[in-house]
């Protein structure tokens, strides 16, 4: 299920939302929609997308939302051993094994790190290049099959982050270089830019990272998983 909420900073939005749909906060994904700052005459404000595949207490027939804190992570501290240290780790790294050898692209699949309902996972392959794909699109979609497999183990609550050769951090990295280099750019110009179509991740490091800019806000356009930010001189929409 998708839902929209807004709040006057980011936390406040959340923090709305996990009350209304009476889930923990991290039993929903979050995308920024939209940023604006405070100003003289104006409140600023975040809106946000949520995004659940759990049933909230309303959905079920709940008279009143009770947030459940959940069992304990059974995957482990984060940064632990490599090396499968449960079932369902060792059927997620002999899936991805088994699918990226049927593409053609053979490599070795170990953990990376273990969160709470967030496990990583990372390919040493020789083909790295190819598996990440122009702009990680390859790697995104390896990603989400990983993601619905955990889904069909009836583990629904842990989301899996695909990895290989530091693509994420070097990608984002280069795209906070970006969001304060376009920042610059509207500023100038008093105007406007539309950046490149993005996943939900992207798109909200572009949002988080121009926030604390007073004079530059963001938005999400366009329609779809992959949706284009656009950035604005806060005196005018060029």
């Amino acid at each position: 299920m998708v839902y929209e909420f807004e709040g006057r900073t980011e936390k406040e939005a959340i923090d709305r939302a996990a009350e209304a749909l009476g889930l923990e906060k991290d039993a929903f994904d979050v995308e920024i929609l939209e940023t604006k700052r405070s100003g003289l005459f104006t409140k600023g404000y975040v809106k946000i997308k949520v995004h659940t595949n759990q049933q909230t207490p309303q959905e079920s027939g709940a008279e009143t939302p009770a947030v459940s804190p959940g069992p304990a992570n059974p995957l482990g501290p984060a940064f632990a051993d490599p090396a499968a240290q449960n079932e369902f780790e060792q059927k997620l790294i002999d899936f991805l094994d088994g699918l990226i050898r049927c593409m053609g692209y053979p490599g070795t699949v170990t953990v990376l790190f273990r969160e709470d309902r967030k496990i990583g996972f990372k390919i040493d392959s020789e083909f790295s290049p190819i598996l990440i794909g122009k702009k990680g699109k390859n790697l995104d979609a390896v990603q989400l099959l990983a993601n619905i497999y955990a889904g069909r183990l009836g583990r629904e609550d842990i989301r899996i982050i695909l990895d290989s050769e530091n693509y994420r951090i070097r990608r984002e990295e280069s795209l906070v270089r970006l969001a304060y280099t376009v920042a610059d750019r509207v500023r100038e110009s008093r105007g406007s830019y539309l950046l490149e179509p993005m996943n939900p991740f992207d798109r909200r490091l572009i949002h988080t990272t121009l926030n604390d800019i007073s004079d530059v806000e963001t938005k999400s356009e366009g329609e779809g998983v992959y949706k284009q930010v656009r950035v604005y001189y806060r005196g005018g929409r060029g």
